[in-house]
């Protein structure tokens, strides 16, 4: 399968180098370029492309807006957040809108092409620890401090679906969670699918974002 990909950023040097490298790739296809976040809107709704690179910091219509409008109006695309930082608070802001992951912008060939295959595939492009070192350091931007924020998707939850929600939020990995509950990890990978599932989240590093929301976890 070929991996449709729609590069959004104002810099013109950097849209053509990650062309130069994508072009090279025999399953990836750059089908458009975007300079803004107004743009990339357009163009992610005309070419449904499966992933989009978006840079966060761009005149006019910024990174986020962008992304939680194309999240919205085209469900199947993902987003990968371009920042500068790994601790940003742009690419925070990226995830709660509905990114897939972010990608530091020196980031290597290769490391770019893999995060683009893994959000391409249905996983997230960063790992839940650093998802959660974000969280931690701008939890003053989640909800209201309180035990825990209403969300009705919780009540689909089984009591052990609840149980590796929580781990998951906690940042372990699935092999971590299966010797902290006792399960095997192929088990554990079936409860993740089925609460994303339920939940209506497209994976799991919407999933720790999820679990912050909601306080079934607090920050430290």
């Amino acid at each position: 399968m070929t991996i449709r990909i729609l590069l959004a950023d104002d810099e013109p040097l950097l849209r053509m180098a990650f062309t130069m490298v994508l072009e090279a790739q025999p399953d990836m296809e750059p089908v458009g370029e975007a300079g803004n976040g107004t743009e990339a809107v357009r163009l992610a709704r005309l070419l449904r492309p499966d992933v989009v690179l978006m840079d966060v910091r761009m005149p006019g219509s910024d990174g986020i807006e962008a992304t939680g409008r194309i999240i919205r109006d085209c469900p199947q695309t993902r987003v990968l957040i371009l920042t500068t930082f790994d601790l940003d608070a742009y690419a925070f802001a990226g995830l709660r809108a509905g990114a897939s992951g972010f990608l530091l912008k020196n980031a290597l060939p290769e490391e770019l092409l893999a995060a683009i295959r893994n959000v391409a595939a249905g996983d997230a492009a960063i790992s839940p620890r650093i998802t959660r070192r974000l969280l931690e350091n701008f939890a003053h931007q989640l909800p209201v401090d309180r035990e825990q924020v209403e969300d009705e998707r919780l009540e689909r939850l089984t009591a052990r679906e609840r149980e590796v929600l929580v781990e998951v939020a906690r940042g372990l990995s699935n092999t971590e969670i299966a010797a902290a509950l006792h399960l095997a990890e192929a088990t554990v990978k079936t409860h993740l699918n089925r609460i994303l599932t339920k939940l209506e989240l497209r994976d799991r590093v919407q999933a720790v974002v999820f679990g912050y929301e909601t306080r079934l976890i607090r920050p430290a």
